[in-house]
């Protein structure tokens, strides 16, 4: 019994004695779950609690503070919190919008599909307008490269994803809607553009009336993916307030699927202008040889 590693388990009665409990059978041993310095044991069982170790006034770890700053990185990387398998479902939820897209963004918007989604965008369009230019002008001249193209691109689309999101946003707040979320809002924004992927895609065609067709349907997908989405948004307002906003929604929306027909792919379009360059004018001089030869 006085070995260390061992404790001993003695019967006892209900009166609270040994009554006529023989130690030799009833007396049984077992190995100790105890350790013999209770010093590791106390650091083992605070280490293996779940709980995070206490912080000291003079640390200078990533977690002695929770507090994220606006010239930090940390601070702009929980917008960037997301994985390739959320983004794809997010990706396939705005292309075929049979759930309510805040219920699959489970409280986690994130700016990451957004950026790369209008980034690819800009990228589309502004190929496909100098695809277009090319073939406006091919076999007549020698072919240069619009760079204002991607300027137009970058702004009309970076503009319209993250600015539009925020003035609406303060609409909202505004107008007395308490679920209004500014990242939310981008997210909406952001993934509603993923049509215009396809779309530019396939909009280099030389036939007016197949690119308006495949613009429209752009259009048509694509707000009604925001207007599903924000309308639970827009009618925490006061009736009339909630009509005008979705009224402003719905033409904003339209005014760019106009303007990514009209500068990007302007088969026919008073836009496009004459593409074919100026036929070049005769050498001075060239025109009076042919009567010189006919006098000599």
């Amino acid at each position: 019994m006085s070995r260390s590693g061992y404790d001993a388990v003695v019967d006892v009665d209900d009166e609270g004695d040994l009554g006529h409990t023989d130690l030799q059978e009833d007396l049984e041993f077992h190995n100790s779950n105890f350790d013999s310095n209770p010093r590791k044991g106390g650091a083992s069982s605070g280490a293996t609690s779940g709980l995070p170790l206490p912080v000291t006034t003079g640390g200078t770890g990533p977690n002695t503070s929770g507090k994220r700053f606006l010239w930090t990185i940390s601070y702009y990387a929980q917008f960037f919190d997301v994985d390739t398998t959320s983004v794809l479902s997010r990706c396939w939820a705005a292309l075929y919008p049979r759930a309510n897209f805040l219920d699959v963004l489970e409280g986690n918007p994130d700016l990451y599909g957004p950026f790369w989604i209008a980034t690819t965008v800009v990228m589309i369009l502004f190929l496909g307008g100098t695809i277009d230019n090319y073939r406006a002008v091919a076999g007549s001249g020698d072919f240069a490269y619009d760079f204002k193209l991607l300027s137009g691109a970058a702004g009309l689309i970076y503009g319209y994803t993250f600015v539009i999101p925020v003035i609406l946003y303060l609409a909202l707040r505004y107008f007395g809607s308490e679920s209004a979320n500014l990242l939310e809002c981008w997210a909406l924004y952001g993934y509603a553009n993923l049509i215009w992927i396809p779309v530019a895609l396939i909009s280099w065609s030389p036939i007016s009336i197949l690119n308006w067709t495949f613009v429209g349907v752009g259009f048509g997908l694509s707000v009604f993916f925001l207007l599903r989405n924000l309308y639970p948004v827009l009618s925490a307002t006061d009736q009339q307030t909630s009509k005008i906003l979705l009224f402003v929604v719905l033409g904003l929306h339209f005014g760019l699927s106009i303007a990514i027909k009209v500068l990007f792919f302007a088969h026919g379009s008073p836009a496009g202008g004459d593409k074919t360059p100026p036929a070049a004018a005769p050498p001075p001089g060239d025109a009076e040889k042919p009567a010189m030869l006919f006098f000599m």
